[in-house]
């Protein structure tokens, strides 16, 4: 089986915590993207759902696909999003916004009842790191919040390259929220809540893609099939 496969696993078994009459968040991704189309099929099918997007590019595709969607403005209390993660551990602790929607899955998840991370076996890790943390940022004064991020990271025990994330043009990469994106590339972060901590306290950071204690479940797709990961209930698994 290809990645794409267990992406796709992962997606089909999340579906299955899906109920009719189900207010959903919709994640950012590939692999999100993956469960808005099976979503989509279920829908034509006769679900009712509404959905609110974690992202202009999750908007587009979903109302391409005809699912009902409508803004957490208008209904601010969802019962379940299911979104993808660039690295989950064993405490289903998370690094989120190798996609640049960050700010918005983390609002979008914080506003669920329940959310599910759905990701292929090579997200899966025993400490969180390896992906570059990004860290999202107001434009005016870029470079003294970089500053300030080195410096508390540093004070945290992360340190490496902290680098402003280019779109393909060459120019810096905008946000849905009009905001600038730091990836830090700190490796190995023994503390995420310290790491955490330290972010909040910038002003110029917007918000950060450390989703700790937010997903609720993990569906992690693989060679041996799909594991299901619950926070403080251990693992499952089960055949594709």
């Amino acid at each position: 089986m290809s990645v794409k496969d267990h992406k796709l696993a992962a997606a089909r078994r999340a579906l299955s915590f899906v109920e009719p009459k189900m207010r959903l968040g919709l994640g950012t991704g590939s692999t999100a993207s993956l469960f808005v189309e099976l979503l989509a099929a279920e829908v034509r099918g006769g679900l009712s759902v509404l959905c609110v997007p974690t992202s202009e590019e999750t908007r587009a595709l979903a109302a391409k696909l005809g699912i009902p969607l409508t803004t957490l403005d208008e209904m601010p209390l969802l019962d379940l999003t299911i979104d993808g993660a660039d690295e989950v551990d064993e405490e289903l602790r998370l690094i989120k916004g190798g996609g640049g929607a960050l700010l918005r899955e983390k609002i979008v998840a914080t506003a669920s009842d329940r959310m599910i991370v759905i990701a292929d076996e090579s997200k899966r890790v025993d400490k969180l790191g390896t992906f570059p943390l990004p860290v999202e940022v107001v434009r005016f004064g870029v470079t003294a919040t970089r500053n300030m991020i080195e410096m508390l990271a540093h004070d945290s025990g992360c340190q490496g390259e902290i680098a402003l994330r280019l779109a393909r043009d060459g120019t810096p990469f905008v946000t849905d929220g009009g905001n600038y994106i730091f990836d830090c590339a700190f490796g190995r972060v023994d503390d995420p809540e310290s790491l955490d901590e330290a972010l909040k306290f910038i002003p110029g950071v917007v918000e950060n893609g450390l989703f700790l204690g937010i997903a609720d479940v993990a569906i992690i797709g693989g060679a041996g099939g799909v594991a299901v990961l619950e926070a403080h209930y251990g693992e499952s698994a089960e055949a594709v």
